[in-house]
């Protein structure tokens, strides 16, 4: 029987019924808990960072569930399934990424800053320029990350609900836009929190319970696994990508030397990306201490890791239980590989059920993403630079759940637009924005005394420019197969991730800048920041100037 018709059949006994239950279930119970953890929420403190009231444990289990995107369990199960070795490699770079975490920003952020990024990045320097191009940055890297999320859950309810015109899936990219903004105006970053750690308990059961069903089918030989997908891949269709060796390197990324230096950038922007999101470092500041902070990234390396071990197993599976031109036919692309072999395994009712935890895992992070955009622009353009710091925490507040209204309209049409991407690469831009806009100035700001707001603003800029300009004129957007505009040429840059040019160029720009300013910034406070950064004295102080 071919998968559409069983498809078919399984929609006859309810499937569609069955999987928006189970996901009315979800969104029923954690908007009870946004509901409950929101009646805490008038300073702009509990709205922005819960109050710093969560241990490390339970930050870990949120970060854990923040940072479990779809791209994690949708895209890598996929790319793994379709590219075999080349798509572990997401895998490898997501997680290998935390360390440069833990090692150098993690504790030190949490013990300078208040809310935001921009809190550390503006300490020594001057307030409005700076907390402007980092409230900037945030926005933008908040976007792209959207735009994964967004792209995921049309693709996934497409594959679901047998929805394959565009605008049926773009009817429920704009209900998913609809319910992010709910849970940010009513929950707060408490309420997100929440949500976060119910889903990542969720997420990584499920695909521990597919993982185990997965050994058990191949008798627990993962050897047995990876020899019935290079079979099943070796019978693919002469036409798909996927007919190579997916046990070895270049099925994705070899051949061409622009193909080898493509894997080169995405390698670069996902390692050094983790440590420059933004919607990750607000998460050490909803902790009361630095050593809390710590602990919350080495839970968070701990979930994440055994996460990503699964997805090795599941992307495998994918390949030998379903097979690559399955698929790659499906209506959701390659992101459709966990959710088909979910329905090779335990038929509708398990489909079910890990729709609803992808669709749940969607939900979160987009919720995540969604407050630390709003909380950026609130507190950094509307309460430092343009109020000066003369605003009360209601407004503040105000402020915030308006840009997030904001926000989600534009997400939606972005989500739109980018539908039948492959959220993993989506999100590898976003890393790549993150590491090239983000990553310099913080690291700078904390270890480099004379780094100054030139310097500070070139990186930025530079960065966060270069990135965008080469993402437009590459074949993600135009001139390929698999590019988000069909049927345009306009790329001049070959490579598809930036990350190999913006990044190193951001770092080269604040050195030149600092170099060539003039301005001599206040030593006493690089002092302060130096000492505040390493011990953690006058944090709980850290405000708007």
């Amino acid at each position: 029987m071919s998968f559409l018709a069983q498809a078919a059949q399984a929609e006859t006994v309810g499937s569609p019924l069955i999987n928006i239950s189970i996901f009315g279930v979800f969104v029923l119970v954690t908007m009870a808990v946004v509901i409950k953890a929101s009646k805490k929420n008038a300073t702009s403190a509990e709205f922005f960072t819960a109050g710093g009231g969560f241990s490390g444990p339970q930050n870990g289990v949120a970060i854990a569930g923040d940072y479990l995107s779809a791209a994690s369990f949708l895209g890598i199960a996929g790319a793994i399934a379709v590219y075999g070795y080349d798509g572990f490699l997401y895998s490898i770079g997501f997680l290998v990424a935390w360390l440069v975490a833990l090692l150098l920003v993690a504790e030190m952020l949490r013990n300078t800053g208040k809310f935001t990024m921009a809190d550390v990045l503006s300490f020594r320097l001057k307030q409005g320029p700076v907390r402007t191009a980092a409230a900037l940055s945030t926005l933008t890297v908040s976007f792209f990350y959207l735009l994964a999320q967004m792209a995921g859950a049309g693709g996934l309810v497409a594959l679901l609900l047998d929805i394959s015109d565009r605008t049926g899936q773009s009817i429920v990219i704009a209900v998913v836009g609809i319910l992010m903004i709910v849970y940010v105006l009513v929950g707060g970053m408490k309420g997100t929190t929440w949500v976060q750690i119910i889903k990542a308990a969720l997420l990584i059961a499920g695909a521990g319970l597919m993982t185990v069903m997965v050994l058990a089918k191949f008798g627990f030989n993962l050897s047995e696994i990876l020899g019935s997908a290079q079979s099943m891949v070796s019978d693919s269709a002469a036409e798909t990508v996927a007919a190579r060796d997916v046990l070895a390197p270049g099925a994705q990324y070899g051949g061409s030397a622009t193909s080898q230096l493509n894997f080169v950038s995405l390698g670069i922007a996902l390692v050094l990306g983790t440590a420059g999101l933004p919607h990750v470092l607000m998460r050490f500041y909803t902790v009361p201490t630095a050593k809390e902070a710590r602990r919350s990234v080495v839970w968070a390396i701990a979930l994440i890791g055994a996460f990503y071990l699964f997805t090795l197993v599941l992307g495998y599976g994918a390949a030998a239980i379903v097979g690559p031109d399955r698929i790659l036919a499906a209506a959701g692309g390659q992101n459709s590989a966990a959710p088909l072999l979910a329905f090779e395994l335990g038929g509708v009712i398990l489909l079910g059920i890990i729709s609803a935890v992808a669709f749940a895992t969607i939900l979160a992070v987009v919720a995540g993403l969604t407050i630390t955009a709003s909380a950026s622009f609130a507190h950094d353009i509307y309460a430092s630079v343009i109020k000066k710091g003369q605003v009360d925490d209601k407004k503040q507040v105000q402020v915030s759940r308006i840009t997030a209204v904001v926000i989600g309209v534009l997400a939606i049409g972005g989500g739109i637009l980018a539908n039948g991407q492959n959220i993993a690469f989506l999100v590898a831009l976003a890393f790549a924005v993150a590491a090239a806009a983000n990553l310099p100035t913080i690291l700078y700001s904390l270890f480099w005394r004379r780094f100054t707001t030139r310097g500070a603003l070139w990186s930025m800029y530079g960065g966060l420019g270069s990135t965008i300009l080469l993402i437009i004129f590459s074949p993600a957007v135009s001139g390929s197969a698999t590019s988000m505009i069909k049927g345009s040429d306009f790329a001049w840059f070959p490579l598809s991730n930036p990350g190999i040019v913006s990044i190193p160029l951001a770092f080269i720009l604040g050195i030149v800048g600092t170099l060539t300013s003039k301005d001599n910034e206040s030593t006493d406070k690089a002092a302060e920041m130096e000492v505040r950064s390493m011990t953690g004295v006058g944090a709980e102080k850290a405000s708007a100037h």
